[in-house]
């Protein structure tokens, strides 16, 4: 076995998801803030948090090789706390994170033949791994939701490490956390510039599965790339469906 850590995005890659950060959001989440005395209409909302994201994000600095991610939730609570709203404000940024999320997203479910894929990678020997560009306020409840929570061997969240991919620092985080060996590792994502990209100049081989949420400028999968044209170790693997995968990934 060449590959014996598979690495996985989630969002577009494992999990099909369609969220809309719209104006009837942002009044709900308005809403909510008012609930505790808060008051801001959505507009009003929707403009302190960028101002205050943009702040933070500017601090944290960002060039090629340092990509910040940001934690939702202490964003959230900072706006309740800018309102007057002391108590219990931590909690409630939490929760309004959440509702946020709920409220945004239209619909959140497994692309066909991830369960099946996953639970043959595992009898195979692979061990699993998550790397994802996510808030773990609720990401983590996704994976739960989704059945995925104990589908790893373990799970690294950008909001957990500040950075996120194509940081080289977001990939050390697992590979120096559980000692693994770069060159023994295949990164599955469906993104080129952030999965793709960042697992390869971490040392990683990759795989590219072109979806639905893959963004519209980037080329779709080279079939003469494939696991099933291209057998054994290779550096550079290209897109197939999840039910396909369930039996050409064991054993890599």
């Amino acid at each position: 076995m060449h590959y014996p850590d598979l690495v996985f995005d989630l969002y577009g890659t494992l999990v099909d998801i369609h969220t809309e950060e719209d104006d009837a959001v942002w009044e709900k989440t308005a809403l909510y803030f008012g609930y505790y005395g808060a008051a801001y209409t959505g507009a009003e909302l929707r403009a302190a948090f960028a101002e205050a994201m943009a702040a933070r994000k500017a601090r944290a600095g960002q060039s090629y090789e340092c990509f910040p991610d940001l934690p939702f939730e202490p964003v959230m609570a900072e706006l309740l706390r800018a309102r007057g709203v002391t108590e219990r404000a931590d909690t409630l940024g939490v929760n309004a994170a959440q509702l946020f999320r709920v409220c945004s997203t239209h619909w959140l479910r497994l692309y066909p033949g991830v369960l099946e894929a996953l639970t043959a990678l595992r009898a195979a020997g692979h061990r699993l791994w998550l790397l994802s560009n996510a808030q773990r306020v609720f990401t983590a409840f996704e994976l739960r939701a989704l059945g995925l929570e104990d589908a790893f061997d373990g799970v690294y969240l950008s909001s957990d490490y500040g950075c996120r991919k194509p940081d080289g620092r977001f990939f050390r985080a697992l590979t120096e956390d559980r000692q693994l060996d770069p060159a023994r590792c295949l990164m599955i994502g469906n993104d080129r510039d952030t999965d793709i990209a960042g697992a390869q100049a971490a040392g990683m081989a990759t795989l590219y599965l072109h979806t639905d949420l893959t963004p519209p400028d980037q080329p779709e999968a080279d079939p003469a790339r494939s696991p099933a044209a291209c057998p054994g170790p290779h550096w550079e693997l290209e897109g197939c469906d999840w039910p396909m995968l369930a039996r050409l990934l064991p054993g890599l």
